[in-house]
């Protein structure tokens, strides 16, 4: 019986993660989610979709997003950073919501919803810049 042909794709997975999240739930748990819950929906959603990404997985404090361009899922990490930093400047430091976010490309499988690496290969990192930090991967 002849075995079923693995479908890939080239794709460009974004992760994304708050830094200290533990630390501020912590701290403030209601205001914490508050402001995780608008980081969302004024900046990390709008972003994603206006660059042709599609969130694939919420973590609580992060998602994951496919973009079929390595290009498009870079200047969407930059803009969502940009943006947070412009909202955190208003913030006293205990209330920053700080981003990690990293981007691989590579091929990938898919069983919709999810997507799946699907291969590992050679790591680059790339810093666009040192106030907006975004990981690379290929």
């Amino acid at each position: 019986m002849a075995e079923e042909r693995v479908q890939r794709r080239l794709a460009a997975i974004l992760a994304a993660d708050v830094v200290g999240y533990t630390r501020l739930m912590g701290t403030d748990e209601a205001g914490t989610l508050a402001r995780l819950k608008t980081l969302r929906s004024e900046i990390f959603d709008p972003k994603t979709a206006e660059f042709g990404g599609r969130i694939f997985k919420n973590t609580g404090d992060g998602a994951l997003a496919e973009f079929g361009s390595s290009v498009d899922a870079v200047q969407c990490a930059v803009e969502i950073q940009r943006a947070l930093a412009l909202r955190n400047a208003e913030l006293p430091e205990d209330q920053k919501l700080i981003l990690r976010i990293g981007i691989s490309q590579g091929d990938v499988t898919s069983n919709s919803p999810f997507v799946w690496k699907s291969s590992k290969s050679g790591q680059i990192v790339c810093y666009i810049d040192r106030s907006y930090p975004v990981l690379a991967t290929s």
